[in-house]
């Protein structure tokens, strides 16, 4: 599993911190393995799109590479708390969703804890830094009731772009 999620998110390998990469990819690679997923790329991004344009692979990449970009252009952001949190951001999609009769479907423990929680969790289990447990934890709406990092306010952004364009078409 730890291969395969090398090989789906290069920009792993753009983390120069050596524990905070091997994090990245074991929160990954454990949640893979929970939710009973073998690859990424036939997973929607959204259930809230009936016909999302991107799986959970292809928008969790733009949103990495969308917020690398901003960060580089900026040139003030820590670039491996960019990285890390934009990849990490949905991992906890992996337990939120199910797939049933072969349709991607919201969990049971979907319906009770959403992935903003459950990834942050799993960053938490396997030792990330506060700040990346903040990404996760306050991507989304969330992350409305706390006073967020420039990173965090970064892939939330990033986030909502991705999600807002995939809508409109």
């Amino acid at each position: 599993m730890r291969e395969y999620v090398i090989e789906a998110f290069p920009e792993v390998q753009q983390i120069k911190d050596d524990k905070l990469r091997e994090g990245t990819i074991t929160c990954w690679a454990e949640a893979m393995t929970a939710g009973g997923w073998d690859k990424l790329d036939d997973i929607p991004f959204t259930l809230l799109i009936s016909d999302p344009s991107a799986s959970l692979l292809e928008h969790t990449r733009r949103v990495t590479r969308q917020a690398i970009a901003v960060a580089n252009v900026r040139g003030d952001l820590d670039m491996d708390l960019v990285i890390s949190g934009g990849l990490l951001h949905d991992v906890g999609k992996l337990l939120e969703y199910d797939r049933v009769d072969g349709k991607v479907v919201k969990s049971n423990y979907g319906n009770l804890v959403r992935h903003p929680v459950s990834g942050a969790g799993l960053a938490m289990k396997h030792g990330l830094p506060d700040e990346i447990v903040h990404i996760i934890a306050g991507h989304s709406k969330e992350g409305e009731m706390v006073k967020r990092i420039p990173e965090a306010i970064l892939i939330n952004h990033c986030d909502f772009i991705d999600f807002e364009i995939a809508k409109a078409k």
